[in-house]
């Protein structure tokens, strides 16, 4: 059998991880014969169950991290609050990575504000690629999918090439303009498919953006199943590759030359995967109303860097 890999996933005492970790230690993410050390990294009070809660074990040679705990927005707190409470964490643990794990390590940040916790933990290890680093929006991404496929009656699995651009945020972009649907054998554009203009360019999007929230509005919890599977959709294709002539969504690192998207961002592009590298799907054609809303998302992913790195002391 292959070599062991080393896969630390933080927050592991939550709701997200008691759905995850049974599908990563039974094969669904790092393939079926690849054998796995799981490092469990959570808050002191669970140590005669977690393995660790130090990180100097926790993030020792890894070459994979899933980061979810982080700080909840808790009820009267502000988002600057809330940024200057997850600064402190994601410093933390980007500097562990840095210290303790290969410089290969692939970085996934599941806790919110996902998108810039992932900036600031790599900026806090300036040694591992940035590009090593992404965030979670493949829970919007396949929202989205589904949300065409019921309407068209078809299996999720039947669509694809739909993008969440943006930030993991209400403000993030659902945009099906270059997404396919499977009739029946044939690939139809969704646009064309779903026979609703008004539907796709109003509902659909705000049921993507909304769907965490009206989630925790009916459960009182979060859907903590369905980000465990996005979660380990996004860990495969990354260790796997995605299918030829599919692209998905993932918050990676902007330097500034795909679709006009300022530097120094983590923002939700498509991306195709090989090799375990991930490459901008470049060259998309941007309907002024996709870019609207392009912007103001990327606005809001600026403002909230700005205010984090505020709070680096670097």
């Amino acid at each position: 059998m292959a070599d062991p890999i080393r896969v630390l996933v933080t927050g592991a005492a939550g709701q997200i991880a008691y759905s995850l970790l049974y599908s990563i230690a039974k094969g669904d993410v790092f393939g079926k014969d690849q054998p796995i050390i799981l490092l469990l990294l959570d808050i002191p009070l669970l140590r005669e169950v977690i393995p660790t809660a130090k990180e100097d074990v926790g993030f020792k040679d890894l070459d994979a991290a899933v980061l979810v705990g982080s700080m909840p927005r808790k009820e009267g707190m502000e988002r600057k609050d809330l940024l200057k409470a997850n600064v402190n964490i994601f410093k933390s643990q980007g500097a562990a990575l840095e210290k303790y794990s290969k410089k290969t390590v692939k970085v996934l940040v599941v806790g919110n504000p996902a998108n810039t916790n992932c900036l600031i933990a790599a900026k806090s290890a300036p040694s591992i690629p940035k590009e090593n680093f992404s965030c979670l929006t493949r829970l919007d991404h396949n929202r989205a999918r589904s949300q065409v496929a019921i309407r068209v009656g078809v299996p999720a699995d039947n669509v694809k090439n739909v993008i969440i651009w943006g930030n993991h945020s209400s403000t993030q972009y659902p945009d099906v303009h270059h997404a396919k649907v499977n009739i029946q054998g044939s690939e139809v554009n969704v646009f064309d498919a779903v026979k609703d203009d008004s539907w796709l360019k109003g509902d659909f999007i705000s049921t993507v953006q909304q769907r965490g929230a009206a989630v925790i509005k009916a459960r009182k919890l979060s859907s903590a199943m369905s980000a465990a599977k996005a979660i380990c959709d996004h860990m495969r294709d990354i260790w796997f590759g995605t299918p030829e002539g599919e692209f998905i969504s993932m918050g990676v690192y902007s330097s500034g030359n795909s679709y006009g998207v300022p530097e120094d961002l983590i923002y939700s592009f498509p991306v195709v995967i090989k090799d375990k590298s991930w490459k901008i799907v470049d060259g998309l054609p941007i309907k002024d109303f996709s870019r609207e809303k392009m912007d103001v998302t990327a606005a809001e992913l600026v403002e909230e860097r700005d205010t984090a790195v505020s709070f680096l002391g670097v």
